[in-house]
Formats: C-alpha cells, sequence, structure tokens
C-alpha cells in the first residue's frame, strides 16, 4: 500500500473515534508497526494528528473549550497525582497565584496553610476558605464555563501584585507553539501572571501534549512544565526548551 493511501486510512479512522490503537492501524493498512510508527511521525508533524501511548489521538479544536464540571471529571487521578507533586513546590510564607484550571483546583488540599493565595477561579474560593488560606480574589467579568475572571478589570487586579509561584492550566503544550488555551482573555490573565512570579509552573496531564489551541499564553521556557507521564521521545521534544517535572510512578 501507497503512503498517501495509508495516512488516508488513518485518518479517517481518527474521523470515527478519538483514538487509535497502533495494532488496529497495523491490521487495517496490512503494513508493520515500524512502517504506522514513522507514518504517524509525520502525520503528527504536519498537525494533523497527535501520538499517544500505543496509538494515536485526534487533535482539539482550536476553540473547543470543556465546561469546569467536563474538565474536573476528566483524567482525575493523573490530576490528583500532578496536584499534590505540584503543593510540594509551595513552602510557609510564600505569596502564590492560582489559575482557573481543574487540575489547580486539586492542589488546594496540598497547599500549607501559612500562606498568601491570589486567585480568578471561582472554583477555588470555598476550598482556600475552608482551610484558612488567606486569599485574594481578581475583580472582572465571571465566564460562566470555565468560572474564571477574566477581562480587564482582572488583568488590572492583578497588576497589583507579585508573586513566588504561580500555577497555570493549559489546554495545549506544543514544542513549537508553546503554552495556549482557547480564550484570548483567559490568555492574557495567564500570560500576565506568568510574568509576575518568580517561579512558573504549567500543571497537565499527558493529554495536553502537542495540542495546540487558539491563544498563546507564552512559550515553553517561560515555566516549568508538572506532568504525570512523558514518553521519552516527548521527553526529549521538550527539555532542550523548559523543565520537565514528572511525578514519580
Amino acid at each position: 500500500m501507497l503512503e498517501p493511501e495509508r495516512h488516508q486510512i488513518i485518518l479517517e479512522a481518527l474521523k470515527n473515534k478519538n483514538t487509535v490503537k497502533l495494532q488496529e492501524l497495523v491490521e487495517l493498512t496490512h503494513s508493520s508497526e515500524s512502517t504506522i510508527r514513522r507514518d504517524l511521525i509525520q502525520l503528527e508533524q504536519s498537525k494533523f494528528l497527535k501520538r499517544v501511548h500505543g496509538g494515536a489521538a485526534r487533535l482539539q479544536g482550536k476553540l473547543q473549550e470543556p465546561s469546569m464540571v467536563e474538565k474536573s471529571s476528566k483524567n482525575l487521578q493523573a490530576k490528583r497525582q500532578i496536584a499534590q507533586y505540584a503543593g510540594g513546590f509551595v513552602e510557609e510564607g510564600d505569596c502564590i497565584y492560582l489559575d482557573a484550571g481543574s487540575t489547580i483546583f486539586e492542589i488546594i488540599p496540598f497547599l500549607p496553610t501559612n500562606i498568601v493565595v491570589v486567585t480568578n477561579g471561582l472554583m477555588h474560593l470555598n476550598e482556600l476558605l475552608e482551610r484558612n488560606i488567606k486569599t485574594y480574589v481578581l475583580g472582572g467579568y465571571a465566564k460562566p464555563v470555565t468560572k474564571a475572571i477574566i477581562g480587564r478589570g482582572a488583568l488590572e487586579s492583578l497588576e497589583q501584585y507579585r508573586f513566588d509561584k504561580c500555577f497555570m492550566g493549559v489546554n495545549g503544550i506544543h514544542p513549537q507553539f508553546g503554552y495556549t488555551t482557547p480564550d484570548q482573555e483567559e490568555a492574557m490573565i495567564k500570560q500576565l501572571a506568568i510574568s509576575l512570579s518568580r517561579e512558573a509552573y504549567v500543571v497537565a496531564d499527558e493529554s495536553k501534549f502537542s495540542e495546540i489551541a487558539f491563544a498563546k499564553i507564552a512559550d515553553l521556557h517561560s515555566a516549568t512544565i508538572i506532568t504525570n507521564e512523558v514518553d521519552k521521545e516527548t521527553k526529549e521534544q521538550f527539555t532542550s526548551k523548559t523543565k520537565i517535572e514528572v511525578v514519580p510512578s
């Protein structure tokens, strides 16, 4: 079978479902595993798909934005592992910024209480107050989908603070296009918080790697990535541009 035919079959398979296993593609194309692996590398480089452990996955739409409820229930075990590890970077007396992401929410139980938190995440407030953590909330527009406070008011109030550390959620992590998110207003808040922090961390499970969303937040070197799992090849792509902290298994 010719290469263009194999590529067409692979892409058609991904149209029918979000992920396809390597062995399925081997059987569909009557090709060897090594051939399919080369095809997947080429298609990923051409931004048609992303490789995942054991196969390939469809790329998310640039503007696709799951709700906070949808995000909170997805990859929950991985998020909690990442969150516990991320919480270990916070020290007593720190002033930190917590972004409105679902993985960020999972960090809160692992924070020391003698700290100051600034956040634009409405979902975070009750948990922070329950733990008696001193909390400041940005002013601005409350976005219903992500429960994030955004807009001009949020940017202006964020400008008043400086942070020891910030923790960011993102929708995409890409070696060429950096950190991205679907909403440009949220991207502006994230970008500013990173610039106001001594240390910046992006917390994300492996599903965010090689994804590209609509609005750029920052280049890879702007933050350390904390993740639960990354294969050797993916790690090599990213470690030349930023530091990756992988949660111990």
